[in-house]
């Protein structure tokens, strides 16, 4: 394997940071505000970034999965509004790609130019109040009436929701045996009549807009339904590398980019007549920052190059997920500690990426739920 970034990987890299830098200016200010950045979604749109992994038919760049792990590496880099990239990320990985990847020639050219145009948001409605990493739990009923779906049931914590145009919703539609038969997957529009968004307030990641979503005798017509009924749950788990693995790519980002500003601070704070970068104590935390952000480098594009190959990565990608998300977390806290009261405040934004990071060990399945799906992996009983 080679992860050496070819011409066109190293011009987008570059492109992709000096457009970055151009976004979040107001990120302090969404995020105290609890406001999703529009005018960023619009130049987002505009360079492109919705429709990195969709191909061109469709309005999207067809970007490689390597290209695309490195452009929203870059892009989680350069950007400061981790909200703002949170809510690309939902958009692209959790609901635009789950059309490319499994949805009909007509789902594709009717809904993917809108997703990768930006004329309309995407959301991934699979959680409610009652199970969230248990998804054979799922409540929400989808009953088959002829030739239409009536969705019922309350999803939560839906990112982008209130924002949303357009819900990858997943229901149940049997009482088969199997629980793995049970679920189905259907793509509904935010304007389908009985369905209500009710706004959460969170503690980061603000300028991404939460949700929850109630269905209340929605009427979806079977040309609604993403792949067969019964697939949901098989349709999942194949398009969740994208989730468990690329969402994450930006995630690498912000590693990257902590990592550089505490260097630039220890290298210019002095306490005691010394700069700080020079006590160990300050010198070993960034080093740890260091080799977070070179193996979370490497297990990305490792995930990358294997779905290039047509590979599974379903251990890579649960791997990925938790060591990126647990590792930002760590860097994120160091980052605060370094940076002393300063850090604390307001004034610097470390407190803000604290915040953000947080949640990263609970959405698109818990620390605790990919080490037992590693776990399983490696042949352990349930």
């Amino acid at each position: 394997m080679d992860f050496a970034p070819t011409a066109e990987q190293r011009a987008l890299r570059s492109e992709v940071i000096g457009f970055g830098g151009t976004l979040g200016a107001n990120a302090a200010e969404h995020d105290r505000l609890g406001v999703f950045d529009e005018a960023g979604w619009r130049a987002c749109a505009d360079f492109g970034v919705l429709g990195w992994p969709i191909p061109q038919a469709y309005g999207g760049s067809g970007l490689d999965p390597l290209s695309v792990a490195m452009a929203f590496e870059a892009l989680g880099y350069s950007c400061v509004d981790n909200g703002l990239v949170f809510a690309i990320n939902n958009h692209v990985f959790a609901c635009a790609v789950y059309i490319a990847d499994h949805g009909t020639e007509e789902q594709r050219t009717t809904w993917l130019p809108r997703l990768c145009d930006g004329s309309m948001i995407g959301a991934h409605a699979l959680t409610e109040p009652d199970n969230g990493s248990d998804m054979l739990a799922v409540r929400t009923t989808a009953k088959r009436v002829g030739d239409d779906y009536v969705l019922n049931g309350t999803k939560t914590f839906i990112s982008n929701a209130p924002v949303a145009g357009l819900f990858i919703v997943f229901a149940r539609t049997s009482d088969d045996d199997v629980p793995q038969r049970r679920l189905t997957a259907f793509v509904v529009p935010a304007d389908t009549p009985g369905l209500s968004v009710r706004p959460i307030a969170k503690a980061g990641l603000r300028g991404t807009p939460m949700g929850e979503v109630t269905f209340d005798n929605c009427v979806v017509p079977i040309e609604r339904r993403l792949g067969a009924e019964g697939a949901g749950y098989r349709l999942f788990t194949s398009t969740m590398e994208w989730e468990r693995g690329f969402m994450f790519a930006s995630q690498v980002g912000v590693l990257g980019r902590l990592g550089e500003r505490c260097v630039e601070y220890a290298g210019r704070r002095t306490q005691f007549g010394r700069r700080i970068g020079s006590y160990q104590a300050v010198s070993g935390r960034i080093a740890d920052m260091r080799v977070r952000l070179e193996l979370a480098q490497l297990l990305l594009y490792k995930v990358a190059w294997l779905r290039s190959q047509g590979r599974l990565a379903l251990h890579e990608a649960s791997m990925l997920k938790v060591y990126v998300s647990e590792s930002l977390k760590a860097t994120a806290l160091d980052a605060m500690q370094l940076h002393g009261a300063r850090g604390y405040t307001e004034e610097l934004g470390i407190e803000r990426e604290v915040r953000d990071a947080l949640a990263g060990t609970i959405y698109a399945g818990t620390s605790e739920i990919q080490r037992s799906v590693i776990a399983g992996l490696l042949g352990l009983p349930a």
